[in-house]
């Protein structure tokens, strides 16, 4: 009979036994010993076993050469771990922490053969993140001692820890847990037992989404993951992450949220099956998404599917002269992309007024690059003289690029692309800065579709790198050639994508920051811990809940619609809770409230 359990009757944690000592293991247990705890490793492989002893030396080595750890607390962290090839060994153990493969019956064989082997008052952890943490409790005699515990990959770089419960699992067990991870220097977060729990809950569905859109040859391999690093500033595109968890790993990990869930967005892209059962399962093969100099190194090799370098698309246009349509934040920060580039620049707006007031504001952000040395004064005055202000779309008589960045509705962008075939010359590429209307719908206002195209800056477009470059089926390869070209002479990373709802980055932006919103509305996690999460677990530069409220609420519940309005995926529904925060007019930060309250100015 299991011993009740209560504060008294938890120790200190001060031992502690990992069993399965692959990368995750290996990486717990240094996070472990460098906090001063005992650790007892456990692989039924001696090999793996012996591996980590050699991973454990070689990383505290480079601490030692980097002075995070001097050579005496470098001798005592190895001399706290030590390897056994036999579960016998954690009968000592005050924690128990389990990172075997994500196989239910692996994982149950080690809890069950655990509750024979530890003391009363030992608490097991598993560090699953896919599997139900209240099934394996529900196996053991001592259900209301285990929990997850899941550290995120590198374990000793990733300061996120989710500390999850079931409905068995005991307080004083979670709050144990919890100061350990507070000790380890992490930042623990409680969740409840679903299915990737919040950051890969989260994670894994964009993950998927990424590899449905490769799969179906929408965009490269290398164009999505730019997308994604340049637009949303991640640290590492979808598909390199993917082969980086492993490819069979995550189609574990969204079988198990698609089993409790049933969201298509869960269901895994049969890419992800295919290349699993092939074997190519990333990194550790040696070829996944893409392709690596030898299995587990991280560095890309050439393969059939890498680009050409400076292979030629098509004969160019000849661009000397640039019209930006609009006078908001968007319109003036292309302008002064072009102008910085030395374009000849006519900054059209719908009064003189407007435009001179663009172009002022351009004025004050080249004083700020000025001010903070990244351009002499000289240089910020040239391009400055570059742009012509105008209230009149008639100055664009002789422009070679007419671009617009105006409200995002379909009828006054048409209405201004009728206005452009009028007035720009023949040969003069059309171009539309829209981030989720049809691309085409801007040509068929024209005579002239073979000349209109996508150019999706991102916001603020001086500092933004990316450029997603929109073909619709009716585009000329002269033009899409052209605009790639203009994008590496303004010092922009053009990506490539065909007209469709979201096109790269805002059809894999938000529906995760849609299913954010739904746990949030399920009471499954709060605003802080998703964000924190996020950023921690994730490498996101904003949590989705900070970014939701910088993005405006309305702006983000008009996207979400034209998303579900053209795949029709019950999974892409706005969440009501974003719907009824736009109808109460909290949109954000721009005013005083969204997801959170903030100070007016």
């Amino acid at each position: 009979m299991a011993t009740p359990l209560s504060d008294t009757s938890l120790s200190p944690l001060k031992t502690v036994a990992v069993v399965g000592l692959g990368t995750m293991g290996t990486g717990i247990a240094e996070v472990l010993v460098r906090a001063g705890r005992d650790v007892i490793g456990i692989d039924i492989s001696e090999a793996a076993a012996a591996q980590a002893v050699a991973t454990l030396e070689a990383s505290t080595a480079r601490a030692v050469r980097r002075e995070h750890l001097s050579d005496a607390e470098r001798t005592d962290a190895l001399a706290r771990f030590r390897t056994f090839t036999d579960l016998a060994a954690a009968a000592d153990a005050d924690l128990v922490i389990e990172v075997t493969p994500e196989s239910y019956d692996v994982k149950q064989q080690v809890f069950r053969a655990l509750d024979g082997i530890v003391r009363p008052e030992a608490i097991l952890a598993t560090g699953t993140n896919a599997l139900s943490v209240t099934r394996l409790a529900a196996d053991s005699a001592r259900p209301e001692r285990v929990l997850g515990l899941h550290f995120f990959n590198p374990a000793p770089a990733m300061k996120l820890v989710e500390v999850v419960s079931s409905v068995l699992t005991a307080p004083a067990a979670v709050s144990a847990v919890t100061d350990l991870a507070v000790e380890l220097g992490k930042e623990p977060v409680a969740v409840g037992d679903r299915p990737g729990f919040v950051a890969d809950g989260l994670l894994f569905g964009y993950l998927n989404q990424a590899a449905a859109m490769y799969e179906a040859k929408y965009a490269s391999r290398e164009d999505i993951d730019a997308a994604m690093k340049l637009g949303c500033g991640l640290p590492m595109g979808p598909l390199a992450l993917l082969d980086l968890i492993g490819v069979d790993t995550a189609r574990t990990v969204l079988e198990a949220m698609y089993a409790e869930s049933h969201d298509r967005l869960h269901a895994p892209a049969p890419i992800l099956k295919q290349l699993s059962e092939a074997g190519l399962t990333g990194r550790k093969s040696g070829r996944g998404f893409y392709s690596y100099e030898a299995p587990g190194s991280d560095a890309v090799v050439r393969d059939a599917l890498t680009p050409l370098e400076g292979a030629v698309l098509a004969e160019g246009r000849e661009i000397r002269s640039v019209g930006v349509a609009g006078s908001g934040t968007m319109a003036s920060g292309i302008a002064e992309v072009f102008a910085k580039a030395g374009y000849e620049v006519v900054l059209a707006a719908r009064t003189e007024e407007k435009a001179e007031a663009a172009k002022a504001r351009i004025g004050k952000s080249l004083s700020r690059s000025v001010d903070r040395g990244r351009m002499t004064a000289e240089a910020a005055a040239r391009t400055l003289e570059l742009i012509t202000p105008t209230g009149s779309y008639d100055d664009f008589a002789d422009v070679d690029l007419a671009l617009e960045a105006v409200a995002e509705d379909l009828e006054i962008k048409q209405q201004l692309f009728g206005t452009f075939d009028k007035v720009c010359k023949p040969g003069a590429i059309l171009a539309t800065t829209t981030s989720s209307l049809p691309v085409v719908a801007c040509a068929r206002a024209t005579s002239r579709p073979q000349d209109v195209i996508g150019m999706h800056f991102f916001n603020p477009a001086p500092a933004m790198k990316l450029v997603e470059v929109v073909r619709t089926v009716l585009t000329g390869d002269d033009v899409h050639a052209t605009v790639r070209e203009v994008c590496a002479k303004i010092r922009k990373h053009p990506v490539d994508c065909g007209d469709r709802a979201g096109f790269i980055v805002n059809a894999l932006l938000f529906p995760y920051l849609n299913n954010a919103i739904k746990m949030v509305q399920e009471h499954y996690a709060t605003l802080d811990d998703i964000d924190a999460a996020m950023k921690l677990g994730g490498g996101y530069p904003m949590g989705p809940f900070e970014l939701l409220d910088v993005v405006g609420l309305d702006v983000s519940l008009a996207i979400e619609k034209v998303l579900h309005r053209e795949f029709r995926d019950p999974g892409l529904a706005p969440a009501p809770l974003l719907e009824h925060l736009v109808a109460a007019g909290c949109l954000g930060r721009k005013t005083g409230r969204g997801f959170r309250e903030y100070a007016r100015r």
